[in-house]
């Protein structure tokens, strides 16, 4: 058995490219991100003023970081993708890399357009949720 089960609905759209829900079974191990932000080993941040630059950075940050927990991008059971914008297109950009390192794995997902980020000139931040078996 899975650790997790994707949930796909019958009763909305499937014009979307991800599950609705995730449904953990237990016992588990749940992994909880920070928010991978578009910085290198440095502290600087990234592709200044480009937002997939960023994004493939905060995902490389983010695959790194489930790695040290123990997991990977297909343990992901939910992400949060921000973006510095209120330009729909930014959000597409930045979206459109986050599906693409996510591959075959389409779990729920929120996208936002935010006022700000924590960091001079950070455009995308996401954080994650991840579930793993008992070990």
């Amino acid at each position: 058995m899975e650790d997790f089960v994707l949930v796909r609905s019958q009763s909305l759209t499937e014009h979307v490219d991800y599950a609705y829900a995730a449904v953990a079974h237990t016992p588990a191990r749940v992994v909880w991100t920070a928010g991978a932000c578009p910085l290198d080993v440095q502290g600087a941040t990234v592709a200044v003023g480009d937002v997939a630059g960023q994004a493939g950075q905060v995902m490389d940050n983010l695959a790194t970081a489930l790695a040290e927990a123990g997991a990977g991008l297909a343990d992901v059971v939910r992400t949060t993708v921000y973006v510095a914008s209120s330009r729909q297109e930014d959000l597409v950009a930045a979206w459109e890399v986050v599906r693409a390192r996510m591959g075959e794995h389409d779990a729920p997902s929120t996208l936002l357009g935010v006022a700000a980020l924590g960091y001079e000139d950070q455009l995308v931040e996401v954080d994650a949720v991840a579930v793993l078996a008992e070990s």
